[in-house]
């Protein structure tokens, strides 16, 4: 009976704790439940209009988002903070306009957390919060700031930018509540991951909102808001943000609150950024921009370009100038870890120039950027502000300067007026200023990729101005073009189909029954527009490879012709026929169709006849051109510089005749045998003369710590030998005038002798140096030439008194 007892007293007890433990759970679950009522009732009694929102603790936010919010150092809330975060903890829809480096980023991110916190958002809810952002290095930014103010929370966030790996990605996201991405890999996983889930999605964010709904981003966002319910609560931020109808319903917003802080200021810009605008000629541009980078290396300078293009050769040619600071060039072909490698190492960096395009001219935060550099002028107003935003951010000083052609200082300075934006010009001065184009063309010369990526940089910058749709800015005729391409190292401006003339647009335009119709005025360009191969490309790009006029000439009687006419051309080697070689040419243009070419002197037993595109191809390809020569002797040289032919078998009578086998072996091992007793001799006398050095250089070393360089360098001067007099050795050392000349030395030791330095100009002065120092010297004066040995003993003990 008593151990019955016993056992049924544990059971008890545990049944008691489980009943605990179940008790607390609900308790807890209560207390939870209590909070987020009482939370949610500070919410709905908040009243932004009569509420003290200078401080985050006044704001009705949970513990564990205000824990976050002063964990990470923020204090005060700024305008668009205080007035955007209650009105979103209300559940309203938000348009939110401020000026750039006024806190957005963190007057979404408070309403999102709150949103999710007050739901008791789980794992298995769901997709809660989608972030989207225009670009990788701004989603990144965003992701950083999340995981800061959210580090309390118990949401999954994750990050979903290009460039990394798409099922990794896949096999993570049904785990997420919060997501921050970039509209075009969001909707790629939307179309093709089964797991993630977004029905319940609760709040959708869009930062920097004007550039996500402009033309590029249209249809990718179209596409995904489909994809979203339409009960969901939507913010829209950005520093110049859009009202349109049009673009508020197709993100299904329900009544917006519209909230713009700065729209009364004076300024779109912030007050602390001075901006500058200089006006150079398109051709001079990279000459003042090298200019300017020298005359400041100790300050943090961001250099904007039009293009990727222009970012890499302006790039390619500082580095190589090397003005003197770290440069960094940032763009969007870019592999994904090497553009965040870069803004880590920028963003680090207190002096150092970056060159990149727009990809971060919006919400990018790189700490301290003391200049802003607009080389090409932006598209419009907007691009401006973005631009000059990286730098005079949360209320700290900037600068920025933007590089305008004259052609397009008058209509960029009225666009700038309408805005409000406060600009005044400023010149170079002449003592600062710098021309790299000799350097440029030199590099260009001499590297046919730096020229070919120049070639590039001209098209692209070209197309942009084509592009423009401001065309009282953006005339693409007041540019000068061929000085432009001087500039930039090539010998000539590049030609570009676009820039042929109106026709070509006309005839992009038209219908097909209008190109089908033989009697049109653009029946000529229609046969121009046939499909070309890339052999036809390559021929046509004349001027971007010099070795283009060597292929032409190659191919046909049609260019041999044209370079017979040119009077330019008169080095120019053409291939003569003779001989048979013409003979058969001759009979072959008779039976052979017409169009058909024929080259002699590739190397064949006949010549090459090209008579189809598979031909032509075949000139292109190094393995075919062999079959057609015939694979000639190969010939390597051994460390002797001996040629043999590599690998050749030898005939079976030759090798008898060499004697047997097993005699030419040990032939073979006993010549190796002996080349590598030779070889370890020289080895052995190299590593002895190294360990001789060796212990010198260690004998010298010890000899100058313990005081003895004197003595070290006694033996150089020479000592007595047996039987030599000492009257006369002593007369060889050097005492205070000097017996040895400076001829007789330089002549000793077999170069010249450096140039004393003057250290004193006359006897007083030297009289007045020499007293009140101690230790500096004695200047001992020599009236008569010491003859006997007692004269040099008391000269000697001179010298060596202290």
């Amino acid at each position: 009976m008593p151990a019955r007892m016993e056992k049924r007293k544990p059971q008890a007890q545990q049944q008691r704790q489980q009943k605990q433990k179940q008790e607390a759970k609900s308790l807890k679950r209560k207390r939870e439940q209590v909070s987020l009522d009482q939370l949610q009732d500070a919410v709905d009694q908040f009243d932004p209009k009569s509420a003290d929102t200078t401080k985050f603790s006044n704001l009705p936010l949970s513990s564990p988002t205000a824990s976050g919010i002063e964990a990470s150092h923020f204090q005060a809330p700024t305008d668009i903070q205080a007035r955007a975060i209650p009105a979103a903890l209300k559940g309203q829809d938000i348009l939110g306009a401020a000026k750039t480096g006024s806190g957005k980023t963190l007057a979404f991110l408070v309403p999102v957390l709150e949103k999710l916190y007050r739901a008791r958002w789980t794992e298995y809810d769901g997709l809660g919060a989608l972030i989207i952002s225009p670009t990788r290095e701004l989603a990144v930014q965003t992701f950083q700031v999340l995981t800061k103010v959210g580090r309390f929370h118990s949401f999954s966030a994750g990050l979903v930018i290009g460039g990394k790996n798409l099922k990794e990605e896949a096999e993570r996201l049904g785990r997420m509540s919060i997501l921050v991405c970039t509209p075009g890999r969001m909707l790629q996983h939307l179309d093709s991951t089964s797991g993630l889930q977004v029905d319940n999605l609760q709040i959708l964010v869009l930062d920097e909102a004007d550039r996500i709904m402009d033309m590029g981003f249209k249809s990718a966002v179209d596409a995904l808001v489909e994809h979203l319910p339409k009960e969901r609560q939507t913010l829209l931020f950005s520093a110049t943000q859009s009202r349109k109808v049009s673009d508020l319903s197709r993100l299904s917003l329900k009544e917006p609150e519209y909230i713009a802080v700065h729209e009364n200021a004076a300024a779109s810009t912030p007050e602390s950024l001075q901006q500058h605008y200089l006006v150079t000629p398109l051709a001079s541009k990279l000459n003042t921009l090298y200019g300017f980078i020298k005359s400041n290396l100790k300050s943090k300078i961001l250099v904007f370009f039009s293009s990727g293009k222009q970012v890499r050769f302006a790039f390619e040619t500082m580095r190589h100038l090397r003005p003197g600071l770290p440069l960094y060039h940032l763009l969007g072909p870019q592999k994904q870890a090497q553009r965040l490698q870069i803004t880590a190492s920028y963003s680090a960096s207190k002096c150092a120039c970056l060159f990149a395009t727009d990809v971060v001219a919006r919400g990018v935060d790189f700490p301290s950027v003391d200049w802003v550099v607009q080389v090409d002028a932006p598209e419009d107003v907007d691009t401006y502000i973005h631009r000059v935003g990286r730098t005079a951010r949360f209320n700290k000083d900037g600068k920025a300067v933007l590089l305008l052609d004259p052609s397009e200082e008058e209509g960029m300075l009225k666009r700038l007026e309408l805005k409000k934006i406060p600009i005044r010009r400023v010149n170079v001065r002449e003592n600062k200023k710098q021309s790299i184009d000799e350097s440029i063309q030199n590099m260009v010369f001499k590297d046919p990729s730096l020229k070919y990526l120049a070639s590039k940089s001209f098209i692209s910058y070209v197309r942009s101005i084509h592009l423009q749709r401001d065309k009282e800015i953006f005339n693409l005729k007041k540019l000068d073009l061929e000085a432009y391409a001087a500039s930039l190292g090539l010998p000539g401006a590049p030609i570009i189909s676009f820039a042929k003339g109106e026709d070509v647009k006309k005839l992009k335009n038209m219908s097909r029954a209008a190109l089908s119709d033989s009697d049109s005025e653009f029946d000529a360009e229609k046969k121009k527009r046939k499909a070309r191969t890339k052999v036809d490309k390559m021929f046509e790009r004349t001027n971007q490879d010099v070795l283009t006029d060597h292929y032409t000439k190659l191919l046909g009687d049609a260019t041999d012709k044209a370079a017979e006419d040119s009077d330019d051309d008169f080095l120019a080697v053409k291939r003569v026929i003779e001989g048979d070689d013409l003979d058969v040419a001759v009979d072959d243009r008779v039976t052979l169709p017409s169009g058909t070419k024929i080259i002699s002197g590739l190397g064949g037993e006949e010549p090459f006849i090209v008579d189809s595109k598979r031909r032509e191809k075949m000139l292109k390809s190094k393995k075919q051109m062999l079959k057609f020569k015939g694979r000639g002797d190969h010939i390597v040289f051994d460390d002797e510089g001996t040629a043999h032919h590599p690998y050749r078998i030898q005939g079976e009578d030759d090798f008898k005749r060499d004697g047997s086998a097993e005699a030419q072996r040990r032939k073979f091992v006993e010549d190796e045998a002996v080349k590598v007793r030779e070889a370890d001799i020289g080895d052995k006398a190299l590593v002895k003369e190294k360990r001789r050095e060796k212990k010198e250089k260690r004998k010298a070393r010890e000899a100058l710590e313990n005081g003895l360089a004197s003595a070290a360098a006694m033996p150089s001067l020479g000592a007595p030998e047996d039987g030599e007099d000492p009257l006369a050795f002593l007369a060889s050392l050097p005492v205070a005038g000097g017996t040895h000349s400076d001829t007789e030395e330089e002549e000793h030791e077999g170069r010249p002798r450096k140039k004393a330095k003057k250290w004193f100009e006359d006897d007083s002065a030297d009289e007045k140096k020499t007293k009140g120092k101690k230790g500096k010297g004695k200047i001992i004066e020599i009236t008569d030439e010491p003859d006997t040995l007692e004269d040099y003993e008391t000269l000697a003990a001179g010298l060596l008194d202290d």
